[in-house]
């Protein structure tokens, strides 16, 4: 045996024993472990409810689909690394689905379409460089993706639809073409906020994507203690003109610095420079206790936290922004850009000029 060998051993055996170790005594799952050259896709279809597929170091070149509840799919950290399989020549007859490979995605937790997947764990691994999205999922209850790394995918990093109480947790998401986190109720029905039962969005680190953090048509989650910075934009809270209004989101003790880069126009958005924490459309948010720092731009929705009108004349109302520090944010630190002052709350923060005035 091998020097090379003996190590790929131990590694193999250390994360064996590490997993072991934190499973109850009594537990009757079973761990699939995928090595390099190995299919994931395979040990997940062959994984029972509650079993752990565990992905050792290497690069994979496939999709995941995981459909199973209560499936942990677990790799050894930023060395286990998912990326696009080779291109394959495809039929151009219409098929009823298309498969999460077909539709530009690395990992996709899919439930039915009445029936949520339950306690789906997606941890510690890296995807990267799909033309979609890094970490999709649909329809799913109590979904957990913690220490992900969801870096260079084509649209949003980690993204979520249609889906109640999931956790995203010390995920790291960076050079994403849309969003680096993305959470929604749907992208393509026009119908009111979901509530999402309490989701939580904590300690992240969101750089270099279009927008670090889009919440889009959602109710009743935390945003908390994530760091966002050299975006085009840190953070959007985002309603419409549908029934109940995005809101009832607490916005807490993130770190909002230096989201200037510069992003074109979109069908929805005008120009993205210089915006640290946007509300548009939404109610009943709190925005407090946050660090907003360094924002520069002449984009309509440049400045600190800024407050405007959705992309159709839907205003935000009843939000109270409390308690944050801003400093060196243009135009200003605090911006208001509502036709009525009086329906949101500005109380006790830090800053040095406001728009309109008074603010402060």
């Amino acid at each position: 045996m091998t020097k090379r060998h003996i190590t790929y051993l131990a590694c193999t055996t250390a994360l064996l024993g590490a997993l072991v170790s934190t499973a109850p005594a009594s537990a009757a799952h079973r761990t699939h472990v995928v090595a390099p050259g190995e299919s994931i896709q395979k040990a997940v279809n062959a994984a029972l409810p509650g079993d752990t597929v565990l992905v050792l170091p290497g690069v994979y070149h496939e999709s995941v689909t995981v459909k199973t509840p209560g499936l942990t799919l677990r790799g050894a950290g930023q060395d286990t690394v998912i990326q696009p399989a080779q291109q394959k020549a495809t039929s151009k007859a219409k098929k009823a689905t298309i498969n999460c490979a077909e539709a530009g995605n690395g990992i996709c937790v899919i439930g039915e379409k009445d029936k949520a997947l339950p306690d789906v764990t997606i941890a510690d691994l890296k995807v990267t460089k799909f033309p979609k999205v890094g970490v999709f999922s649909l329809g799913t209850d109590r979904l957990t993706v913690k220490r992900v790394i969801a870096d260079d995918n084509g649209q949003w990093g980690i993204a979520q639809e249609h889906s109640t109480r999931g956790v995203f947790r010390q995920n790291t998401a960076r050079g994403n073409g849309d969003a680096g986190l993305f959470l929604a109720n749907n992208v393509k029905a026009e119908v009111g906020a979901t509530d999402t039962k309490g989701a939580v969005i904590d300690r992240n680190v969101l750089e270099d994507n279009r927008i670090g953090l889009t919440v889009r048509r959602l109710r009743n989650l935390i945003v908390q203690r994530n760091h966002v910075a050299g975006n085009c934009a840190g953070m959007f809270v985002v309603g419409d003109e549908n029934k109940p209004k995005a809101g009832a989101i607490t916005v807490s003790r993130n770190h909002v610095v230096r989201n200037n880069k510069y992003c074109a126009k979109t069908e929805r958005l005008p120009f993205l420079q210089g915006s640290g924490i946007v509300l548009t459309g939404a109610e009943n948010t709190l925005v407090t206790r946050n660090v907003v720092t360094g924002h520069s731009g002449e984009s309509p929705l440049s400045g600190g936290i800024v407050l405007f009108k959705s992309m159709v004349g839907v205003t935000s109302e009843r939000n109270l922004i409390t308690g944050n520090y801003l400093l060196s944010n243009t135009p200003a630190d605090l911006v208001n850009q509502e036709a009525t002052a009086s329906a949101n709350t500005f109380d006790s923060n830090s800053c040095g000029a406001s728009k309109p005035a008074g603010l402060c």
